[in-house]
């Protein structure tokens, strides 16, 4: 198959996947399970009102996102001519357009391949309906092309990634592997002076911009996070809890759920601590290094979480097909299980959820394969990127790598 027909192919499977994917969240396909466009219609809608007046809605401990999250909740008034809801789909939609864009036009010339192109056409779709439903593709759109960018414009990378991060927070991981050096200082650099500004000004703009970050730390064990599988089997011998709608997710509430909270906690210090050891003993930093790192330390995160709620998947898709635009990369066989997962998410939430709140056994072995495959990732992904960047690395004075400025030029094809 040539480069021409591959692509066309893509942009031919994406957008009948993405009519039929309208088709449901507009409702003229009707699934089973819980409704995932209420917190469209309903909550964001709802912010959006609040955000109108001229403040953060700083009263809901439901409001746990950064500031220019607002930004995306507002969208929909690009769009007077729709509804609400229509709106924010559309918008989602030609995100997803945007990103595929950006996969496509990345993955030509040498060492490049469309792969990643692939990985997000049938990713999005294996999430169902919740990837229209949460602005999370917005971000995840901001990311992929923050990362694409970093190619050759570290300052780029960095302002991206820290619109991103001041979007919900975890597009700041994209930065855990740019080159040493010069790269790495203009990258970082340019984040903090984005973020900053940004921060002042949605501070002074509008009152309780911070209010997210309280909201956030009392957040609980949720059903579909790694921890709750403890208390998933643990109720089928016993345990006095429940499952209660607590800070906007269903979350176990009830004997030694702290502890299980903590513990989260304590594995996402120690997924930080791999992470800095990773980045102070790596050497070898190539072209595909900065999407394969962010990818891992986005799996560590998400892996390790209180939360795993079903759109956290597409963070890992779009990070994914990032790191399959470039032939070098090692993160296939992670980036396929993140795709299982992915379709094992749509299976608990929506169609299954109600299997998991009640903890039976079908609830169970969904929520054991999906954390498996995700945990089972994560450790191959991380155990990928040591092998590249440490233990197979050159030593001190070798040429430098592809992701060094100069040499990142050099390896990029004319046009990029």
């Amino acid at each position: 198959m040539t480069g021409s027909t591959g692509t066309r192919l893509a942009l031919a499977v994406w957008a009948l996947t993405r009519f039929v994917l309208l088709l449901c969240v507009t409702k003229v396909i009707t699934l089973s399970g819980p409704d995932v466009t209420s917190d469209v219609s309903v909550i964001y809608h709802g912010w959006s009102e609040v955000l109108k007046t001229g403040t953060y809605p700083r009263s809901d401990v439901t409001w746990q996102y950064p500031p220019l999250a607002a930004l995306a909740v507002l969208s929909p008034a690009l769009l007077p001519f729709l509804d609400y809801a229509s709106a924010f789909f559309v918008l989602a939609l030609l995100c997803d357009g945007l990103v595929l864009g950006l996969l496509l036009y990345a993955s030509r010339g040498t060492g490049r391949w469309t792969a990643g192109a692939w990985v997000w056409v049938a990713g999005v779709p294996l999430l169902g309906t919740t990837a229209y439903a949460r602005y999370d593709v917005m971000v995840t759109a901001v990311a992929v092309a923050a990362l694409l960018a970093g190619v050759r414009h570290p300052r780029v990378l960095g302002a991206l990634a820290a619109v991103g991060a001041l979007l919900k927070v975890w597009p700041a991981l994209i930065l855990a592997g740019t080159g040493r050096g010069t790269w790495t200082r203009r990258a970082w650099t340019a984040a903090a002076v984005t973020a900053a500004g940004l921060l002042v000004v949605c501070t002074v703009a509008m009152p309780g911009a911070l209010a997210f970050l309280g909201f956030q730390r009392d957040r609980g064990t949720e059903v579909e996070s790694l921890g709750a599988l403890v208390f998933h089997v643990w109720r089928n011998f016993g345990w006095q809890g429940r499952v209660e709608l607590h800070y906007g997710s269903l979350e176990f509430l009830g004997p030694h759920v702290s502890l299980v909270s903590t513990l989260a906690l304590g594995l996402s210090v120690v997924a930080f601590g791999w992470l800095l050891v990773w980045r102070l003993r790596a050497r070898d930093f190539r072209v595909s290094t900065p999407a394969d790192a962010a990818f891992t330390a986005v799996l560590l995160f998400t892996t390790t979480s209180r939360v795993i709620s079903p759109q956290y998947m597409l963070w890992l898709v779009g990070l994914a097909a990032v790191c399959l635009v470039f032939r070098e990369s090692r993160i296939v066989l992670p980036a396929a299980l993140v795709l299982l997962a992915t379709g094992i998410t749509q299976g608990e939430f929506p169609f299954g959820f109600v299997h998991v709140v009640s903890s039976d056994a079908t609830g169970v072995t969904l929520m054991f394969l999906r954390n498996g495959l995700l945990v089972a990732a994560t450790l191959i992904a991380c155990r990928r990127l040591w092998r590249r960047t440490v233990s197979g690395a050159p030593r001190d004075g070798a040429a430098p790598s592809a992701a060094e400025p100069d040499a990142g030029r050099a390896a990029q094809p004319v046009g990029y």
